[in-house]
């Protein structure tokens, strides 16, 4: 009975997530009220942040994931799989683009026009530069210590209660 409920659950789940998807894709492949010049400065704001640079390796991890794949079922192919999968690779290349203008496209929904050529300008600056380079770092950091403080201030919040209801059942 549970093994049917968790499999119905789970199935409404993905259609949710399905239906999510279908819904808002023609919404975003016809919605042309983005100017190219809003898009650009999206674009601009985009690469000066680097904030898609973290998106390089997709292709070649896919890559690697089909190759192994491949390679899993038919090991004595490795060599050809190795050609196939590299070429195939080569032909999606291009396809990146595709990518690159669906995140501009959502910079440009979220910032004005103008706010795009500010966080650009303030991006290409040497402050911003740095901030760039630094992000992943910060943010590695930032959450690390979230994760500590929430760690320490769990295990505080263990004793202090332990204490009051020592306290309470001394009473």
């Amino acid at each position: 009975m549970l093994a049917k409920f968790k499999s119905a659950a789970i199935a409404g789940v993905a259609s949710l997530v399905v239906a999510g998807v279908l819904i808002s894709s023609p919404v975003m492949a016809q919605d042309n009220s983005i100017s190219e010049s809003h898009i650009e400065a999206a674009k601009a704001a985009v690469r000066a942040t680097k904030s898609i640079e973290n998106f390089d390796n997709i292709l070649p991890d896919v890559a690697e994931r089909t190759r192994t794949l491949f390679i899993r079922s038919n090991p004595a192919m490795s060599a050809e799989i190795d050609i196939a999968v590299n070429e195939a690779a080569v032909e999606l290349i291009p396809r990146r683009q595709e990518l690159d203008r669906v995140i501009y496209e959502v910079w440009a929904r979220r910032f004005t026009e103008e706010q795009l050529n500010e966080i650009a300008t303030f991006y290409n600056s040497d402050t911003g530069k740095r901030l760039a380079d630094l992000s992943g770092t910060l943010s590695a950091l930032t959450i690390g210590a979230a994760k500590q403080w929430g760690d320490a201030i769990s295990t505080d919040m263990v004793a202090i209660a332990r204490q009051k209801l020592a306290a309470m059942a001394a009473q």
